[in-house]
């Protein structure tokens, strides 16, 4: 069967390409393709289809772009059936013990199977431990649809780059990594990809080497935060300012440019587990990876335990105090709350008796109560604190004068009572000395 006639279909109009999961990854990959090419836009997710087609992007990726899309937006999978070219982006989380959670991929790979046309490539881009594709996904879409791998329809991987909330460095200025089950897949899906990636492409010899890129390149990143979370920690002990040493430090031509901070989301909090988990199964047991997870997941207690230093210095009860914390997505100026470690800070909190304030008016109070529990509060609505825990760097924050800080607080409060957290360190130190609030930066 040929595959080598693929591409061109689609650049003609013949053919059209299939996004299976349409999230903060998908459904920008589907609208940027659009652009050239027909595209299909499936999601199980009814209710994420009718915002799609009402032109609403909850993930705020594309923006207005999704009101002139042509994306085909369904939850039907039958009509999968007419793409030649399918692209999986579906989430890949862990479970509760730090396994991987393969559900939402083996899903996918059944419903590709089971509604694929013969000389179809199915191309990966969901997160996973190198082997995932062919071991695991491959053969439960031959199950499924019946038709022999290799021979009727061919399988790759391409790994997931774009940024959630980023606007330099997106889908076509990110250089794409991709690869085939053979040389014939491989070519054909680089000139897929080629259509929208501008910044170019980057052909690897074997999936298994596309899917480690990805997960050594997130594990890379959390180890070194996880170094600078721990530099952190060590010149709190030493009562000197850590974004002071790293400014002298990044003065040196060979610094790295890493902060310290809450390492979440859906991929550096989530791939380093992917990549010790497959080591595990050869028998070797991660030195240095696990260690950086370790010490990462530890950092929102470390914060909750700081604040609660400052209010008992400060002469308060911490129990009888207001603490507000001023956001919850995982990230600045984004929605997305998957594995935010902001709630580390607020269970931490509930362990000292406190009920925390939260306040984020980038995340959907919905999905906030759906996933932590927690009732999202209305920044005009929040009650006068003792204690203001800045947790995420939103420019709605990041903006904020030293005044408009201080009216955060309760009016009855001497500045040297009022405890401000400043996790991001967003504020100049200058700017929070000369205030006279009792401060806190990480």
């Amino acid at each position: 069967m040929e595959f080598n006639n693929i591409y061109n279909d689609l650049i003609s109009g013949k053919g059209k390409l299939a996004l299976v999961g349409l999230g903060y990854v998908g459904m920008p990959i589907a609208v940027e393709f659009a652009k050239h090419i027909n595209v299909i836009g499936f999601d199980i997710n009814k209710q994420r289809i009718d915002e799609y087609r009402n032109g609403i992007d909850s993930t705020n990726e594309v923006g207005e772009a999704i009101k002139n899309t042509t994306v085909d937006f369904t939850s039907d999978p039958e009509k999968l059936g007419e793409a030649s070219f399918i692209v999986v982006a579906v989430p890949t989380p862990v479970k509760d013990d730090n396994s991987p959670d393969l559900r939402p991929v083996e899903g996918a790979s059944r419903t590709v199977g089971q509604n694929m046309k013969p000389g179809t490539i199915v191309v990966f881009e969901s997160t996973v431990y190198p082997g995932v594709t062919e071991d695991v996904c491959m053969p439960i879409i031959e199950k499924e649809s019946g038709l022999k791998c290799g021979v009727d329809w061919k399988i790759g991987y391409s790994p997931e780059r774009i940024n959630p909330g980023d606007r330099v460095h997106t889908l076509t200025n990110i250089r794409k990594v991709v690869s085939g089950m053979d040389e014939e897949s491989a070519r054909e899906i680089q000139k897929v990809y080629d259509i929208v990636v501008k910044a170019g492409t980057f052909k690897v010899s074997t999936i298994k080497t596309a899917e480690a890129v990805k997960v050594v390149e997130n594990s890379q990143r959390d180890i070194n935060i996880a170094f600078m979370n721990e530099i952190a920690m060590i010149c709190d002990r030493l009562g000197i300012d850590t974004n002071e040493v790293l400014d002298g430090m990044n003065t040196k031509w060979n610094a790295l440019g890493f902060k310290p901070g809450l390492v979440g989301g859906h991929c550096i909090g989530v791939d380093p587990y992917y990549l010790t988990n497959a080591a595990e199964k050869l028998g070797y047991h991660s030195q240095i990876i696990l260690n950086g997870r370790k010490v990462n997941d530890s950092m929102g207690a470390f914060v909750a335990d700081a604040a609660i230093k400052e209010m008992i210095e400060a002469g308060k009860a911490p129990m009888k105090s207001t603490v507000v914390i001023l956001g919850l997505t995982f990230k600045e100026n984004c929605p997305d709350t998957r594995n935010s470690k902001v709630e580390d800070i607020y269970n931490r909190l509930e362990e000292y008796k406190i009920k925390p304030i939260v306040c984020d008016p980038w995340a959907d109070p919905e999905v906030a109560k759906k996933e932590y529990g927690i009732e999202l509060t209305p920044f005009g609505e929040l009650p006068k604190a003792d204690c203001v825990i800045v947790a995420v760097g939103h420019n709605d924050y990041r903006s904020m004068s030293m005044q408009k800080l201080k009216e955060l607080f309760k009016e009855e409060l001497a500045d040297e009572e009022k405890v401000l957290v400043d996790v991001k360190s967003l504020y100049r130190m200058d700017e929070l000395k000369a205030s006279g609030m009792r401060f806190w930066r990480l």
